[in-house]
């Protein structure tokens, strides 16, 4: 394989308009690729470091030009002459230049800039496509469809983060995202006819002022029978609670403003899910509230999935605990949480493994670049968080995904829950 025989980072801008690191790989043989890094809004505190300029005035603190020269001299002095396909080697070698636990002294946005962008050189150098490059699967991933925004991702009265629709019933990627831009069709009129504001929150879901989760539940409920699909069967709710947002002092406040113990919040989730078709709930907990985590999980039905996102951050140590002491049964797969791509493949394994059901994810703060798609299928991942049918940055995972689907032909197949 052709030789890296320069590495180049700048500035750019995520959806959210705020600076991010894009980094270009060049190998000798011409090929070239670069990655931008995506950034979130409600971030885990074991997440790895994302290294920003906070004393620089100019862009609020939250410019990446340090990062960026860290990328320009250390790491490029570093890695010219590594082979492009050793992505083992290249993501080792980061993390030991780095040597620290959270990759404070480079930065995971650094890094991970620079190990995404070998792995999309390397496939390029080979003529194939980056799914291919990575696996050898050939399952699409059902979406996880974000269609009302609540939490950090909207300004509006909502307390949980992500109201989403997973079409589970269809025979299809295409067919997924027909099933979704109904829904989502249907609630904009339902909105309308209501006189709720249609305005996006981040991730493309409508922010609606709604007095609680219910209302929203319901709304969407009210969407989904209007399409004349079936609610429960054919298409099923999804929470992202983004509990680290709505917890103090040992309490949560999940559906008001009014903070309650962990025992009352579980109650609270035990009684949404007998009432409505919810088949996935993301961070109903704290990060660190394991007991919690381990409590739900024993009572809640294997068919329904509880999701460790700031629980598990990418991260294997985090994970094996969680496997260990039976806390949650899938994992959100977010590369910037852990920094490079050999760490978030091992940790996709471990889970899949383990019976765990991976998710891949984008970020609140994304980009145009598509990597987490090729991701998805590459391996095996049974859903994707991307956000919703709206905003470039979130469709254009959905429509690579498109074109991956067309591009396998009759080998494609859709993930089962």
């Amino acid at each position: 394989m052709p030789k890296i025989t320069n590495i180049k980072a700048q500035q750019v801008f995520d959806s959210r308009g705020i600076p991010t690191i894009e980094s270009q790989i060049h190998l000798e043989d011409g090929s070239k690729a670069s990655a931008i890094v995506p950034s979130g809004a409600s971030t885990g505190s074991h997440e790895a470091f994302e290294l920003r300029d906070v004393e620089n005035k100019r862009y609020l603190g939250k410019s990446v030009l340090k990062a960026i020269e860290k990328v320009n001299i250390e790491i490029s002095k570093t890695l010219i002459g590594f082979d492009c396909d050793d992505q083992k080697k290249i993501d080792k070698t980061l993390i030991e230049l780095d040597g620290t636990k959270q990759k404070k002294r480079l930065g995971a946005n650094a890094i991970l800039s620079v190990s995404l962008a070998s792995s999309k050189a390397a496939a390029i150098s080979k003529n194939i496509p980056l799914y291919r490059s990575l696996g050898s699967y050939k399952t699409l991933p059902l979406p996880l469809m974000n269609i009302i925004n609540g939490g950090a991702h909207a300004n509006n009265s909502l307390r949980i983060q992500e109201f989403m629709i997973r079409p589970d019933k269809a025979k299809n990627f295409k067919e997924a995202i027909n099933i979704c831009f109904l829904v989502i069709q249907k609630l904009k009129s339902l909105m309308i006819a209501k006189k709720l504001p249609t305005t996006l929150g981040d991730e493309g879901g409508f922010a609606p002022s709604l007095t609680n989760n219910e209302e929203a539940i319901e709304l969407i409920l009210n969407a989904i029978d209007k399409t004349g699909f079936k609610v429960g069967t054919d298409i099923t709710i999804c929470l992202d609670v983004a509990a680290n947002e709505l917890f103090k002092d040992k309490k949560y406040a999940v559906n008001s403003s009014k903070f309650i113990s962990p025992e009352k919040t579980i109650e609270y989730y035990l009684d949404l899910i007998k009432k409505y078709p919810i088949k996935s709930i993301e961070d109903p907990f704290f990060e660190d509230d394991w007991d919690s985590w381990v409590n739900l999980t024993k009572q809640i039905n294997k068919d329904i999935q509880l999701v460790g996102d700031d629980l598990f951050v990418t991260n294997k140590e985090r994970l094996l605990k969680g496997i260990n002491i039976k806390a949650a049964n899938a994992i959100l797969i977010k590369p910037n949480q852990i920094g490079t791509l050999t760490e978030t493949i091992e940790v996709i394994n471990l889970a899949q493994k383990n019976n765990y059901k991976t998710i891949i994810s984008h970020r609140s703060g994304d980009s145009e670049d598509t990597f987490i798609a090729d991701l998805s299928v590459a391996t095996n991942s049974s859903q994707i968080k991307t956000g919703s049918l709206a905003r470039s940055e979130r469709v254009a995972k959905y429509n690579r995904l498109l074109r991956i689907e067309d591009e396998l032909g009759n080998s494609a197949k859709i993930a089962k829950v």
